[in-house]
């Protein structure tokens, strides 16, 4: 009898831990992909920038036939992240971020903001809005726990939340599942986003949502908190007949990352192509704003008739394209032995609709929370947060660079801003090199920067290009 192979071990162990079975067919079909050396890659010549969409702001949707959209749209937020790259153990979304509107209490968490967005939204519109959210094993008690205090936010006869899957990672030199005994759950990854359609159809969400008389749905990343309800741009896709819209925001100079809609030159076929999917050579012209002038937000708009019409005829497995990410089992440990990381991603989907679309939206519309940096942005002046949970630009967000080794991860950070984030109205970029412990009303100006060992910037300091 011959040893089993590569993808026998991981299909074992996946059914062994319980995960659904479309997530394993779809894990089998990528590992497939993986073995005959497909890479993902979607070369610059292949390709057409995508450049000719509808821009909200321009758009003329009545009033009615916004409020109708609305009435029939269900919000779902991808929850299960854990902030492991700012060292947190729980999800992200229970991360203190701002203030109440009324200044009262401790720090509200993105939950906390999500939830009052819905509610103002509900309040608003008379809508009944749904909030739904994709947890993982690892963020699903803590969330749950979280929205125990929020006893109106559940809708009748629909969840609250459903389980994201999980898989195992691959040893690098020969594709079987790796062991680690130092730390067993390393051995498993998140699928990446493209993983929300297997999810969907193993929980029966979308068959739910159809049976309590929805039809669209707009999902987004829980650390995203621009994503609010957005009457006029449900109003446009129910009005769009489309099965699916991605929004897009314009780049700018910080722009290096994230995912874009491109044409394929094949069949004239919206795709996406992730950083991952981007070939080194290609890197300079994916980036170029003159080109490729838009990014991807990771939000998205679903026709849930389209939807599970879809999710039946495929039993959950898209055709989305293999994106390998090489890791290490253990990512804080350089040393230890070399993985791949099978992913996807959900905004590739917009391949597989026929007729996707897209539209442009606001930047404010786009306001993620991946690293300390961001974090800063969002806690200080720059954003109010209004009486609908709005975050509101009263200035141009600049750019923050604070020293990794003191701040990167969230303690460190918290430590060194204890009196409150500096204002950052006036700057046009924050630069921290060294070790230093903001005091309260620091205010930055311009191109403000910090260097040298570290200190103390003192109560009522302001910072510019030469310090303080």
């Amino acid at each position: 009898m011959t040893d089993p192979t590569g993808l026998e071990q991981a299909r074992t162990k996946m059914t062994q831990a319980g995960v659904a079975p479309a997530a394993i067919e779809t894990f089998t079909r990528f590992y497939h992909l993986l073995e005959s050396g497909e890479t993902g890659l979607i070369r610059e010549n292949d390709v057409d920038p995508l450049v000719d969409i509808p821009n909200r702001a321009e758009l003329t949707i009545s009033d009615d036939d916004a409020a109708a959209a609305l009435a029939q749209t269900a919000m779902l937020k991808l929850n299960g992240g854990l902030g492991t790259s700012m060292g947190m153990d729980q999800a992200k979304s229970l991360l203190p971020v701002r203030e109440a509107p009324d200044g009262e209490g401790e720090l509200l968490t993105f939950l906390d903001i999500i939830v009052g967005q819905v509610r103002a939204a509900r309040q608003a519109t008379g809508a009944r809005l749904p909030l739904l959210f994709m947890n993982s094993f690892r963020t699903r008690d803590d969330s749950l726990a979280a929205l125990e205090r929020y006893a109106d936010i559940a809708v009748d006869g629909l969840p609250v939340d459903f389980l994201q899957n999980r898989e195992p990672k691959l040893l690098a030199s020969d594709l079987t599942p790796v062991t680690w005994e130092q730390d067993p759950d390393l051995e498993w990854c998140p699928p990446g986003h493209g993983d929300l359609y297997p999810a969907l159809h193993a929980s029966g969400v979308v068959t739910a949502l159809l049976d309590a008389g929805f039809r669209y749905m707009c999902v987004s990343n829980s650390d995203n908190l621009g994503a609010t309800p957005d009457a006029t741009i449900a109003g446009w896709f129910a009005a769009s007949g489309a099965p699916y819209a991605a929004e897009l925001c314009r780049k700018t100079a910080a722009d290096v990352k994230g995912g874009q809609l491109v044409v394929r030159k094949a069949d004239g076929r919206i795709v996406q192509r992730e950083t991952a999917q981007t070939h080194p050579d290609d890197v300079a012209a994916s980036l170029d704003a003159t080109r490729h002038p838009f990014f991807h937000t990771n939000n998205l708009w679903f026709d849930l008739q389209a939807l599970a019409a879809e999710l039946e005829r495929t039993g959950g497995v898209l055709e989305l394209p293999l994106i390998r990410n090489d890791k290490t089992v253990d990512p804080s440990d350089s040393s230890s032995p070399e993985v791949v990381q099978i992913e996807s991603a959900m905004g590739a989907a917009v391949a597989v609709f026929e007729g996707a679309t897209a539209i442009e939206v606001e930047r404010s519309r786009f306001l993620p929370v991946k690293t300390t940096n961001d974090l800063l942005v969002l806690r200080s002046d720059v954003y109010t947060l209004t009486a609908d949970y709005r975050l509101e630009a009263q200035a141009p967000a600049p750019l923050v660079d604070l020293d990794k080794a003191h701040y990167k991860l969230i303690d460190g950070f918290t430590q060194r801003f204890a009196a409150g984030a500096p204002s950052l109205r006036d700057a046009d970029s924050l630069t921290v090199r060294g070790d230093w412990t903001f005091g309260s009303d620091v205010r930055a100006e311009g191109k403000a920067a910090l260097s040298g060992e570290g200190g103390t910037v003192p109560d009522g300091a302001t910072i510019g290009a030469e310090g303080f």
